[in-house]
């Protein structure tokens, strides 16, 4: 991990990242300290479902690459079992998760721990979702760049590509699929989100997050993620990436 973020600090030339602006920081204090308080009894009844379920720690903590490349403690509510192990890329039918993780997983539930991750400066409410060292160290060439900003509890490339799963061949291998064809589209959605990333933009994308989880809805797509390519460094798209993103936008 160390090697991974001293390569991160030395390729954004030692600046510390990009911060969300003054607007985007006063909305994610307003909102997580008031989501804490008004979703402290689901806190409590996930907290008990996960511990009487199966053995194991209620919180699962895992290090995460922050703003700037600096790690950081995400925090999560357990999904899988204790001591399970494997690829770092998870999908719905993980032999690892349990019964009661899947439906966590669907719903979102699991996610809110990072609640506390925002009112520590760690994450905001719309940005990249944070990425492990070891796949962040084996990003292409010019997704590095995502690094540079404050990963999100929910964002654009969150909601509109939850359905890549189902794109993958069982033939493929799950973390090099994840890193030569999804990453690439993640980072394609994400950046032009990061390139303004205003509070009218920022609340388009937590009413996306919401609406996805009221209705388990699915992301039309008109063009498959293998077509999402990087071109050249630092993060130059080629045309299809860049159709891909503007079709996702009207989403």
């Amino acid at each position: 991990m160390s090697t991974f973020i001293s390569r991160s600090r030395s390729s954004l030339s030692g600046r510390l990242g990009i911060p969300p602006g003054v607007p985007r920081r006063a909305l994610d204090l307003l909102v997580a300290g008031l989501a804490l308080v008004v979703l402290s009894p689901v806190f409590g009844v996930v907290a008990l479902l996960v511990r009487l379920s199966s053995p194991g720690a209620v919180l699962f903590r895992q290090s995460r690459v922050g703003q700037g490349g600096v790690p950081f403690t995400l925090l999560k509510f357990r999904t899988m079992r204790a001591g399970a192990s494997g690829p770092n890329v998870t999908t719905a039918d993980d032999l690892r998760l349990t019964p009661l993780g899947k439906l966590l997983r669907l719903a979102g539930l699991d996610e809110l721990p990072q609640l506390l991750n925002i009112l520590r400066g760690e994450m905001t409410l719309v940005g990249p979702r944070p990425e492990t060292p070891d796949l962040a160290s084996r990003y292409l060439p010019g997704c590095e760049d995502v690094f540079r900003y404050r990963p999100g509890l929910t964002g654009p490339a969150a909601v509109r590509l939850r359905d890549r799963d189902e794109l993958r061949s069982v033939d493929e291998d799950l973390e090099e699929y994840y890193l030569q064809v999804v990453v690439p589209a993640k980072v394609t959605v994400d950046l032009d989100f990061l390139a303004a990333p205003t509070l009218r933009r920022t609340c388009g994308v937590m009413g996306e997050t919401l609406l996805y989880i009221v209705t388990g809805g699915r992301t039309r797509r008109t063009q498959p993620l293998g077509t999402v390519t990087l071109a050249r460094p630092p993060v130059a798209f080629t045309e299809p990436a860049r159709i891909f993103s503007r079709t996702l936008s009207r989403v």
